[in-house]
């Protein structure tokens, strides 16, 4: 796939997947959005305040950067929506090159520092919108690329998938996704289709604007470290045109490391990976048991 033109990005309203899908119209891609943001924001920031963002200004913003933006609204907490969601892309577009699955649910207490028991059960849903909603999405696209022969879905993780980062709950979404990518690597790859999990590194996102206000301490320096979420957009769309791409295929990669393979900066600049300090993701295990 030398020329991806159709992607999906969930969970676009705004954060890291509103930048991601920046980036891809950056390429010049069509790119489906969605979320649950439609004419008005209800998410709110971690000092209780509300978020900006809906889909729609993303999908303006997409085709404001020279790609063509279309606003799905979906809560990916209903397999029915999702469905939706695909039957649309295949009736307007014929095709999908690219699934970014990033829909999360965050929990308001997603980053108090305190055990898991203390906080409202709520905060497991991440399980279900990140984790059991990136299954389905991808079952969906699998069907069409499997279709064309070609197409690559990626999933947002992070370093929480190796140490301890938010809770247990955040960081069995972010190894479970990491998981998935390596699973269906397996069964994609006697029919070029390719799945990868990337591991971001800090974003700046509008959530974490607040955070850096709200807990100060905790986030010292992290502004000076942090990437634009189209940093990862432009690595997704690397990979994808990639023609030797499926050699990534059901690998868990740190975006700051692989977008040299690309020539990828952000701002001009090569994110820290972190791997020292976080850890490093696990080697793809060639055993297949059926």
């Amino acid at each position: 796939m030398t020329n991806p033109a159709i992607a999906v990005v969930t969970g676009a309203s705004r954060g890291a997947g509103k930048g991601i899908a920046i980036g891809l119209g950056e390429q010049g891609m069509t790119v489906f959005v969605t979320g649950r943001s439609i004419d008005h924001s209800d998410a709110t920031g971690w000092d209780g305040k509300p978020l900006a963002g809906t889909i729609h200004e993303t999908a303006a913003a997409i085709t404001a950067a020279g790609g063509r933006g279309i606003a799905v609204a979906c809560d990916h907490g209903d397999d029915a929506q999702i469905a939706a969601l695909f039957d649309r892309v295949r009736a307007e577009a014929g095709r999908i090159d690219i699934l970014v699955n990033n829909a999360t649910h965050i929990h308001h207490q997603l980053i108090e520092q305190a055990p898991f028991w203390e906080k409202e059960l709520a905060a497991v849903g991440i399980i279900d919108v990140g984790l059991r909603s990136a299954y389905v999405a991808s079952w969906h696209a699998a069907k069409m690329m499997v279709e064309q022969g070609s197409g690559l879905i990626a999933f947002t993780s992070s370093f929480g998938a190796s140490c301890y980062m938010h809770g247990p709950a955040y960081g069995a979404q972010k190894a479970g996704v990491d998981k998935l990518a390596h699973d269906m690597a397996v069964d994609f790859r006697p029919y070029g289709v390719r799945a990868v999990s990337i591991w971001l590194g800090p974003q700046i996102t509008e959530r974490a604007l607040v955070a850096a206000e709200v807990n100060k301490e905790q986030y010292e320096g992290f502004m000076a470290m942090a990437e634009m979420p189209q940093f990862t957009g432009h690595i997704v769309h690397a990979i994808a045109a990639d023609p030797n791409g499926d050699e990534l295929s059901g690998h868990t990669l740190i975006g700051a490391e692989i977008a040299g393979r690309y020539g990828i900066t952000d701002r001009g600049k090569t994110p820290p990976s972190h791997r020292e300090m976080l850890g490093s993701p696990r080697d793809p295990n060639p055993a297949v048991v059926y």
